[in-house]
């Protein structure tokens, strides 16, 4: 997983939570990093998912509501670090019907080693999009709070739906219909 995912989950925590957090979920994770992260390095998910099991102890919140306050937190990252991935858009259907077939293809000549989740459009419209999400890091809900933020950049609002489609969060079936 690639540095720039664990900083801006850190910053997060420092922002919400304060330094203290920061470290607690870091002493109490077995990290091969020690907890030393840069944006473009590459670690381990599982060092991800002991910081957000540890978040969720210490702050009694599940790591699906954690998670997806971390995609809406992302969406300002990638905005900010990669601002004409979004800017050549209009519309939010538009860009996220492209996730698969433009957004990756350029996150993966920046980081050709990175594992990105995959998108299959099923269904688009000018005001519906249905969407399979497939990853082993099963992290729907982040990508639910990006779509939330997506929508709220556009100055639009939607429904989301998610369907599971394999019980361990690794397939889900996104029905998003514009308001």
């Amino acid at each position: 997983m690639k540095g720039i995912v664990f900083t801006g989950f850190l910053e997060l925590v420092e922002d919400k939570y304060g330094l203290e957090m920061v470290d607690e979920i870091i002493t109490n994770s077995n990290l091969e990093s020690k907890g030393i992260y840069t944006s473009v390095g590459t670690y381990s998910f599982y060092e991800m998912l002991q910081l957000i099991s540890n978040l969720s102890k210490f702050t009694n919140i599940c790591a699906d509501d954690l998670l997806l306050v971390y995609g809406e937190h992302f969406f300002s990252i990638l905005l900010r670090s990669y601002p004409d991935l979004i800017k050549r858009y209009t519309d939010p259907i538009e860009l996220l019907s492209s996730i698969g077939n433009h957004i990756h293809v350029e996150v993966k000549k920046i980081y050709p080693e990175a594992e990105l989740p995959r998108f299959e459009v099923l269904e688009k419209s000018s005001n519906s999009l249905i969407m399979i999400y497939k990853s082993s890091r099963a992290m729907p809900h982040f990508c639910l709070g990006l779509m939330n933020k997506t929508f709220e950049y556009f100055n639009s609002t939607a429904n989301i739906i998610l369907e599971q489609i394999k019980d361990d969060g690794t397939e889900i079936k996104f029905i998003i219909s514009k308001n």
